[in-house]
């Protein structure tokens, strides 16, 4: 149980963790990954190489730490905790691990005339705090998937079904239950966690749906990366056939079951998850506008798959931005634009009712973009939603 002192002890820390959270949780990372190989595979080596990881974790320490008093100031920040790691599978066992490491790096970096005892017993305290709310939610997510339909706990096993390249870069795989059985009804939006062994070392991932679910199978869209162990792993030697070990879907980056017009803001391999929402918004018949950046029309992921679904609905505004190459438009309604996206363009697109759900995804530049055009033009910021592929960072 967390004392009062405890969490004023935990206060009065803020201070520090916003001048020195990232190198405290780059400190945290480098001890963790060299000494623990158990949670290893729970983490991206390239997240850890840009400092996107440490920046994450270090904000949201920095963020518990403020609201110590109240959670529910974090906000959405829990959910995508919980939901990330449902998709790798986070285990309770592995939280004494994750703490240990974490109390170790705070006397380390802060040193023990600052991280007294005192200090270390109380961010003990508030660590295991935390830690209880997100075992407990995060076993109510485990056992509600493997209680759905179609649904399972754990590993199971998925053939590779197809294998298509969408891009020079981007290969979807279209996976299928090697037992034959049925696949739950995931939301569109959700991501699901793969386990690969590459080069003889466990490997994790998440990567988002990109269809909306048929009860049969599970299709994903991989951008190789530069130094993308699994991507390029993927991409290079998973054929038509193999088979992968997949964790079941989560997020929380969900359409919404609205009627509101709807507005699907996308820049590069960020279209994914928002290919499964309008598979899934379609049918309804409301109005969609979707809007999609690419360096050329060579680079744009389903390109052909969205000219298609526009020719069927007429409903479907489709609106193409190409930083070059953009030639003519491919169709009589769809707008097509050269150049860098920016907001004069993207508040061009929108629909004149700005009363929407919408949601957008991609580069953190091109989120801050859509996020300052939503605001301008009057969106409600609780109509306007985002995700990270990554580890999460501010839009402020």
């Amino acid at each position: 149980m967390l004392t009062d002192r405890q969490r004023a002890i935990v206060k009065s820390t803020v201070p520090l963790l916003e001048t020195g959270g990232e190198a405290l949780t780059t400190h945290f990372y480098r001890l963790m990954l060299a000494e623990s190989a158990e949670v290893q595979p729970l983490f991206n080596s390239v997240h850890q190489q840009t400092g996107a990881q440490p920046r994450a974790l270090a904000r949201s320490v920095l963020m518990y730490a403020k609201h110590i008093d109240d959670l529910s100031g974090l906000g959405d920040l829990p959910a995508q905790i919980i939901h990330k790691h449902v998709s790798l599978q986070v285990q309770p066992e592995h939280y004494p691990i994750v703490g240990g490491f974490l109390l170790r790096a705070i006397r380390e970096v802060l040193g023990a005339e600052v991280a007294t005892d005192e200090v270390i017993d109380a961010w003990a305290a508030a660590y295991g705090q935390l830690a209880d709310i997100l075992i407990g939610a995060e076993k109510a997510s485990y056992d509600a998937n493997a209680q759905a339909p179609g649904g399972w706990k754990g590993v199971r096993r998925f053939v590779v079904a197809a294998k298509q390249a969408e891009t020079p870069e981007i290969t979807s795989f279209t996976l299928q239950p090697e037992d034959g059985a049925g696949v739950l009804a995931y939301q569109p939006g959700q991501f699901i966690g793969l386990r690969v062994v590459v080069e003889g070392k466990e490997q994790r991932r998440n990567y988002s749906l990109s269809q909306a679910a048929d009860g049969r199978s599970l299709r994903i869209s991989v951008k190789r990366e530069a130094q993308g162990v699994v991507s390029g792993h993927l991409h290079d030697q998973v054929q038509t056939g193999d088979v992968l070990e997949v964790f079941p879907p989560a997020g929380h980056f969900t359409l919404d079951d609205s009627a509101k017009p709807l507005v699907l803001m996308a820049a590069g391999v960020g279209i994914t998850p928002l290919m499964a929402m309008l598979q899934q918004a379609l049918p309804t018949g409301r109005p969609i506008t979707f809007i999609h950046c690419a360096r050329s029309p060579e680079q744009q992921a389903f390109r052909s798959e969205l000219l298609a679904l526009a020719a069927q609905h007429p409903q479907l505004w489709l609106r193409f931005g190409y930083e070059q190459d953009a030639g003519p438009s491919p169709a009589a309604d769809v707008e097509v634009a050269e150049g860098l996206p920016d907001a004069a363009l993207l508040t061009r697109w929108l629909p004149a009712v700005r009363d929407v759900q919408a949601y957008y995804l991609g580069p953190v530049g091109f989120m801050r973009l859509a996020k300052q055009v939503l605001q301008r033009a009057g969106v409600p910021d609780a109509q306007a939603r985002c995700e990270f592929f990554g580890p999460a960072e501010s839009l402020a």
